[in-house]
């Protein structure tokens, strides 16, 4: 069995390790627990924000520097925020793991913030909001969050909008990592080949300047009540994303989920595919996903049509719910859907960077993580009872959100039998 570690550090850190002795390379990720539902209507994208703004420079190193040193040692670096965390990871070879998370620990703790930089970067992420506007499967996705999650604190924006971000000062962003950017609330995770008691000893020993004192929790909740939304944009096709919520990470039912979600729309072979694409050739892309957070989730269905088949998808997914809820799952797509959702686990485990995002993420957001035998044998315990218990969150049409950015106004509410 392989072992993955978890310690808490005397100076209020917690690390997960992975130790992979058959790589010659590490993957670290500082994963601190803040992200767009630790925000306001007043700050809103802060946390993406100071992500950007840790790459501008610190007391030491310039942002061309910083870029320069891992390029150095052959590194990769980057960083992203999402609706509860933050994270900064790099990949290095075994050897270079210290000089590379010098680098990040420089950044999280000496970063300048300078108001020039800050000025740039905002223009940036103006640049970066007009990008997704102008993208319709990624607007249709954000509006749906928006709609799944209204009155929650899991819909807020992670870029924010053009008025929040000129309201983000210098003042605002150092007060904000002051609050977030404690040890308490930073995970840090790595993968590949690393000495253990080093790692710890290198850690031990970072982070001083930072607090410790966690941050008052502000997550809003808010009641699901489905909502329907059209936008017109001058494009050639609709896009079209529908959801419900349904479970969160670490739900003992989460791998039923997954292994339903991809018979149903998860693959080529997947229901919604073989209907919508296949037979009735009403779109190029159609498949479901889901989404999960530490207290909440969701299932989403996309489809890509021409604008007068709106209608027609909406039928045809309606159709498939219908005859998902009506009739058991056979054993044979069961085992299908099952041996798919194995086979991407287990080709995601020869990556030094899923195992740390995975364990970083898991152990952050839940207080734990998942050994491999542990998911293969969630997966190989799902039957066909659990499939139907589980498939009723998910059929009727009347409890999905929908949104479609079209190029044309749709009357939504007449597609979806709602008027």
């Amino acid at each position: 069995m392989r072992m993955i570690k978890t310690r808490t550090l005397n100076n209020g850190v917690r690390v997960v390790m992975e130790h992979m002795p058959s790589v010659q390379s590490v993957s670290i990720g500082i994963w601190v627990h803040t992200g767009a539902v630790n925000e306001t209507d007043k700050n809103a994208g802060v946390s993406h924000f100071v992500e950007h703004m840790m790459f501008k420079g610190t007391e030491q190193r310039t942002a061309r520097q910083i870029a320069g040193d891992i390029d150095r040692i052959g590194g990769q670096m980057n960083a992203f925020t999402g609706k509860e965390a933050t994270c900064y990871y790099v990949k290095s070879v075994a050897e270079n793991y210290r000089k590379a998370a010098d680098v990040l620990v420089d950044m999280l703790e000496h970063s300048l913030f300078d108001k020039t930089e800050m000025d740039r970067e905002r223009r940036v992420i103006c640049e970066e909001i007009k990008m997704t506007r102008d993208t319709p499967d990624d607007l249709a996705h954000d509006t749906l969050m928006d709609e799944i999650f209204r009155g929650d604190s899991l819909g807020n924006s992670i870029l924010g909008t053009p008025t929040s971000l000129k309201r983000i000062t210098r003042n605002v962003i150092t007060d904000y990592v002051r609050t977030h950017y404690v040890r308490e609330n930073i995970v840090v995770s790595v993968a590949g080949k690393f000495d253990e008691d080093d790692f710890c000893e290198y850690f031990e020993n970072s982070f001083q300047t930072l607090g410790r004192e966690l941050p008052e929790n502000r997550m809003k909740r808010g009641e699901y009540r489905p909502s329907l939304r059209s936008l017109k944009k001058d494009i050639q096709q609709s896009h079209l994303c529908m959801g419900v919520r349904t479970i969160p990470l670490g739900d003992e039912d989460l791998y039923a989920e997954r292994i339903m979600n991809n018979l149903f729309g998860g693959s080529m072979s997947s229901r919604l595919f073989q209907n919508i694409r296949e037979q009735k050739g009403l779109a190029y892309s159609v498949c479901s996903m889901l989404g999960t957070f530490s207290t909440d989730g969701y299932m989403e269905i996309y489809a890509g049509v021409s604008h007068e088949k709106i209608r027609d998808a909406i039928e045809g997914i309606r159709e498939e719910l219908q005859t998902l809820k009506d009739a058991p799952v056979s054993g044979e797509e069961l085992e299908s859907s099952r041996e798919q959702m194995k086979s991407g686990y287990v080709f995601s485990q020869e990556s030094t960077s899923s195992r740390m995002m995975a364990n970083g993420k898991n152990f952050m957001l839940i207080g734990r993580v998942f050994v491999p035998e542990e998911v293969i044998e969630g997966y190989n315990k799902v039957t066909v009872e659990d499939i139907e218990r589980l498939k009723q969150m998910i059929c009727d049409l009347d409890r999905y959100s929908a949104v479609v950015v079209s190029g044309t106004r749709v009357n939504l509410r007449s597609m979806m039998g709602r008027a």
